[in-house]
């Protein structure tokens, strides 16, 4: 990883931890599947856009609803719970 990549990260990280209002370093907790009958979705606000099949990591399960996941993008965004199975 150059030392422009890693100043991307970085920096990608900290504009995280200002929106969510987190705390503390970005743990991955697991990666899960887009599930691949779930439909695309553009996102948008604090919505991740969502393809078929995709691998997100999960950082945070924050209600029933919502999970905190990062694109391969490193986009950090909410997820609704049914796009991606149990």
């Amino acid at each position: 990883m150059t030392l422009k990549e890693c100043k991307k990260e970085e920096k990608a990280d900290r504009e995280f931890q200002k929106k969510f209002k987190f705390e503390g370093s970005i743990n991955v907790l697991t990666q899960m599947m887009v599930d691949p009958a779930a439909m695309e979705k553009r996102g948008g606000g604090k919505n991740l856009p969502l393809r078929r099949g995709e691998i997100l990591d999960v950082i945070q399960f924050t209600n029933q609803d919502q999970i905190l996941c990062r694109n391969s993008q490193r986009r950090c965004k909410s997820v609704g719970a049914e796009a991606l199975p149990a």
